[in-house]
């Protein structure tokens, strides 16, 4: 008759553990997703379907779309008219909360959402973002809105408000669109301005030493350029590149701009790391194919 010791519980306890572990280390990176201007967080042909196929591709992967406000109604209004540091901040806090996401998330921003999230991984190093995607973000701003996506209406406030002038203090501080709004014919006053943008991208005099830190803490930022974007001018806005100082015609690359040669944002440091990787996919505005995101993001970053 077999007897109960203290030896075979002992010789059972270390190979549970070990796969425990084992499986633990196994459980997919969460997901975090934010959506971009007009859209909002579960929309079942935007956010949805992306929510969907990332977890058709990852099994067991949590997934979780940023809703900012209480509603998706105000989550969509938020996109326009929320100051963008209190929308961080609040994806920031819900970001904390969330149990699932306290060992570390990969992230997909879209479209305004790119670097709004960016600001999340500048501003909110815990839990940790690993990978950033961001799909037609304005990371350099944007100097131009010919097209709006959201209802006319909405739309044309914005047109209008834009126009009335993107650096009123009024605008500033009550038009999300307007805090990344980057006119390169007036660089200092954008920098002494802008309420978000010339903070996030670390252009002040005194630079902020933890964005360039904790944005190098990730294990990729990849960056997702539409080559027939319409609605990002300059489209070279989603990989860094922007206008060349004091006119509106020539586009230079990111790595022939401030933010790169002087490397106050760290996205120099990124690159010589091998972490920097900037995709170009053909069509307008938030154009790809499922077949696209599968092949290119999900099996790449966030398997």
């Amino acid at each position: 008759m077999s007897r109960y010791s203290p030896a075979m519980t002992a010789s059972w306890a270390l190979p549970l553990s070990l796969l425990l572990v084992t499986a633990a280390a196994q459980e997919p990176t969460p997901v975090i997703l934010w959506h971009g201007m007009g859209d909002s967080c579960c929309l079942p042909t935007s956010m949805g379907m992306i929510k969907r196929t990332v977890e058709e591709n990852i099994p067991g992967v949590y997934v979780r779309s940023l809703m900012i406000g209480p509603n998706i109604i105000d989550d969509t209004l938020n996109g326009f008219f929320m100051p963008i540091d209190a929308q961080v901040e609040e994806a920031c806090q819900k970001i904390a909360a969330d149990d699932s996401l306290q060992g570390g998330y990969n992230a997909m921003g879209f479209s305004q959402g790119g670097q709004f999230l960016r600001a999340v991984a500048q501003r909110c190093p815990s839990p940790p973002m690993k990978n950033l995607i961001t799909f037609g973000g304005q990371h350099q701003g944007v100097f131009g809105l010919p097209n709006c996506l959201g209802t006319e209406g909405v739309c044309e406030i914005v047109r209008e408000l834009l126009d009335y002038g993107a650096y009123e203090s009024f605008v500033q501080s009550h038009l999300a669109q307007a805090q990344y709004w980057h006119d390169p014919l007036k660089q200092q006053q954008y920098v002494e301005v802008s309420q978000f943008l010339a903070d996030i991208n670390n252009e002040r005099d005194v630079k902020n030493e933890t964005y360039k830190e904790n944005l190098n803490k990730l294990e990729n930022l990849v960056l997702v350029m539409f080559s027939n974007d319409t609605m990002v001018v300059p489209r070279e806005s989603s990989h860094f590149g922007f206008y060349a100082l004091g006119q509106d015609k020539v586009v230079v690359p990111l790595q022939q701009t401030p933010i790169y040669t002087e490397d106050y944002l760290g996205l120099q440091q990124l690159d010589t790391d091998g972490k920097l990787a900037m995709l170009a996919t053909e069509g307008d505005h938030l154009e790809f194919s499922i077949d696209w995101l599968v092949e290119n993001i999900i099996n790449v970053y966030l398997k």
